[in-house]
């Protein structure tokens, strides 16, 4: 069977601190013992719709890079990038580039293109649709990103606390529709001035839906699972 360790990290973000938000994503990455790393949306910057385009190749992003290529970590943080879109970055030893553009800002997130369409990345062999926040939501948007083909729908959010249950339902919807694992990291404690309160609860959700790891709403906490599937048969 093919396996891929996990995690989803909510750690403390502080608005437009870049370079602190940077050293707690390092550190996350180190202490998650995963091959993959998901942070929530616009983990990078906060949520900050007025937080300046992020580059991929900002030199802040250096020690994330290097925590990365330290521990074989690949790492998806949030960030609001060239177009101006609300975008996720891959992060690994090898740099940074944006792998996803947001396909369906909320009506509050004006200043923001719609992205070009789903995408789907590989690592490992793993193929892995991309989503964020209210993407998750979209019925047309998961089956969009399941047509392209993929093993897991990975997304990261941004939810007052009352939404736990929301994404929690959201998550299982996908992962029993399309029969793939599932995994959101939920930003925690306070992030930019629209949220002083977030929900929290990350997770991972294996393909029948059940839960295979839960975050509390505690600020740091990381949630990590190992998933598999399995290998295909020879012809």
């Amino acid at each position: 069977m093919r396996s891929l360790v996990i995690a989803v990290a909510q750690p403390p973000v502080h608005a437009l601190d870049i370079a602190a938000n940077v050293t707690r994503h390092a550190a996350a990455v180190r202490a998650s013992a995963a091959r993959l790393v998901v942070f929530p949306e616009l983990s990078l910057t906060g949520y900050d719709l007025d937080a300046p385009l992020l580059s991929p190749d900002d030199p802040r992003l250096h020690p994330l890079i290097e925590a990365c290529a330290a521990t074989d970590t690949v790492a998806l943080a949030g960030a609001p990038v060239a177009g101006p879109h609300i975008a996720t970055l891959l992060i690994d030893g090898a740099g940074a580039r944006v792998v996803y553009r947001k396909v369906n800002p909320h009506h509050t997130e004006s200043r923001f293109q719609p992205g070009p369409g789903p995408e789907v990345i590989e690592v490992d062999g793993w193929r892995l649709g991309l989503g964020i926040c209210r993407d998750t939501g979209v019925e047309e948007h998961a089956a969009a990103t399941a047509a392209l083909g993929m093993d897991a729908y990975i997304a990261g959010v941004v939810d007052v606390p009352a939404d736990d249950v929301v994404v929690a339902e959201r998550a299982r919807r996908i992962s029993q529709t399309y029969g793939v694992w599932v995994a959101v990291s939920s930003c925690a404690g306070a992030t930019g001035p629209d949220y002083p309160e977030t929900a929290g609860r990350s997770g991972i959700w294996a393909p029948d839906g059940s839960v295979a790891a839960r975050a509390s709403r505690a600020v740091g906490e990381i949630a990590r699972a190992t998933l598999f599937a399995e290998q295909p048969a020879p012809v």
